[in-house]
């Protein structure tokens, strides 16, 4: 099959939100000015850079109860905000977070989750998951969007790295203990199971094959 965007597909969904795939969650926690507490999942999420590493996440539309969603207006306003890995255990707390709730709404005790304070940032961490990013806010962009939607895409530097001891083994991350979780798309997630490794290939005149 073939479409263009804004014109029929004949799917059930969009299939877009289904072909950039799996996608790492960047489960943002904020604050705004009075000290109120936000956590929130974003699927269009990834690192950027190494030195010194970056950070993205973007966020389409707008909040129910009006104006940008409370992540990104915590973040510009206040310049900060914490990445919190989403693990298999924490998938069901992940989602609960997702509820689009009033601004005044803490999704940390909606969600049955314990905070951890942070060390360089204001907001907090999730208590449960094995690693944290704090991160300075850096700037936003805004793309074209069609009405309602407003697509705004937020860039952090890390300055603060958290990572559970019990995750590392001989020197590097252990993937069986992090248990990390992405995104497909619709309502469908992936947990990190199988693991393939492949070396970097050396340069060669020889031709594959």
């Amino acid at each position: 099959m073939f479409y263009k965007p804004g014109e029929p597909h004949g799917m059930r969904h969009n299939p877009f939100n289904a072909l950039v795939v799996p996608r790492p969650i960047g489960w943002i926690s904020s604050m705004d000015t009075d000290g109120n507490v936000n956590l929130a999942p974003y699927s269009f999420f990834n690192a950027l850079s190494y030195t010194p590493p970056h950070v993205m996440f973007a966020a389409s539309g707008h909040h129910e109860q009006g104006g940008l969603k409370d992540t990104v207006h915590n973040v510009e306003t206040q310049g900060e905000f914490v990445v919190n890995m989403v693990t298999q255990e924490l998938v069901e707390a992940m989602n609960a977070t997702s509820v689009p709730a009033p601004h005044e709404v803490d999704e940390f005790a909606y969600a049955g989750l314990q905070t951890e304070a942070s060390k360089v940032v204001r907001p907090p961490r999730v208590a449960g998951s094995p690693v944290h990013l704090e991160c300075r806010y850096v700037q936003t962009t805004r793309l074209r969007s069609i009405a309602p939607a407003d697509n705004s895409v937020v860039f952090g530097e890390v300055i603060g790295i958290h990572i559970d001891d019990r995750v590392i083994e001989n020197g590097i991350v252990a993937w069986n203990k992090l248990r990390p979780v992405g995104r497909l798309g619709y309502l469908d997630y992936s947990p990190v199971e199988t693991i393939i490794t492949h070396p970097r290939p050396k340069w060669t005149e020889e031709k594959r094959g």
